[in-house]
């Protein structure tokens, strides 16, 4: 028995023309975003395996410092001798004043601050978890006790 079968008719053949169909090549627009920033990010001198982020809360302990003083800055052991409040700055100004209060507090040799950058959108909190780590200066820093402004301030420990 060949193919096709004797008894079936074939279909008439249709008169229109089969056209090729040229799509364009999809463009990926949000894939080409999600690189570019990656790249930027990556170019930054800070390198993301420095700083440890468990959730919402964001540590950092330099190496040479012992999990210990971390422990101890998150249950509020450490006395806060000094403190910044970045709220209502945009990320250039909360920059330029975290640098300023940090060149001030290392003269006045202060050893535990706290920056307060606010819950809302964690935009200074994540430029604050870049910045921080480049800091010669700081050893640590940690989420700051409940009682000191939670999720939305950090406890920083400087070098002596």
């Amino acid at each position: 028995m060949g193919w096709p079968p004797e008894d079936v008719d074939p279909l008439p053949e249709t008169k229109r023309a089969e056209l090729p169909r040229e799509r364009p090549a999809p463009y990926p627009r949000q894939t080409r975003l999600d690189e570019k920033a990656t790249l930027q990010e990556s170019l930054a001198p800070f390198s993301p395996d420095d700083a440890m982020e468990t959730g919402e809360e964001l540590l950092f302990v330099r190496p040479g410092v012992s999990r210990q003083t971390l422990r101890k800055m998150r249950k509020g052991h450490w006395v806060v001798e000094a403190q910044i409040d970045l709220h209502g700055l945009d990320r250039h100004q909360a920059h330029a004043e975290t640098e300023e209060f940090l060149k001030k507090a290392k003269k006045r040799g202060l050893r535990c601050v706290r920056i307060v950058h606010g819950k809302g959108l964690g935009v200074l909190k994540g430029a604050l978890r870049k910045w921080l780590p480049m800091k010669n200066e700081v050893l640590a820093f940690t989420q700051a006790p409940a009682s000191q402004g939670g999720g939305g301030a950090l406890l920083v420990l400087l070098r002596a």
